[in-house]
Parts: C-alpha cells; structure tokens; sequence
C-alpha cells in the first residue's frame, strides 16, 4: 500500500491518494497537474514514495 498527501509536499490541500503504488502514482500525478498546475514525472513521484517509506 502507498499513500501520499498533497500537505506533505508543500501544498494547502486536502487531497490523498491511498492503494497501490502504480495507481497512487497516476492519481497524484493527474491531481497535481489538474489543482496545482504541476507536471510531476512518474519517477519523482516514485522518489516521494521511496523516501516517505525510508528507502
């Protein structure tokens, strides 16, 4: 399971995105594109994902 926060990053914004790491990615991405107006890349997304689980 994954779960990121927009309020991790930064943003004042209540939006999560719990399940599997794949879709995690997709849905923060697309959310973050839509409501922030930032072009997050699959691969920074997954290094969010990394760190937040210390690996």
């Amino acid at each position: 399971m994954a779960n990121l926060k927009c309020r991790d990053y930064g943003f004042e914004c209540d939006f999560v995105s719990d399940g599997e790491m794949e879709s995690v990615i997709v849905e923060f991405r697309d959310h973050t594109e839509e409501e922030h107006g930032i072009d997050y890349s699959k691969e920074a997304i997954m290094q969010f994902l990394l760190r937040k689980q210390g690996l």
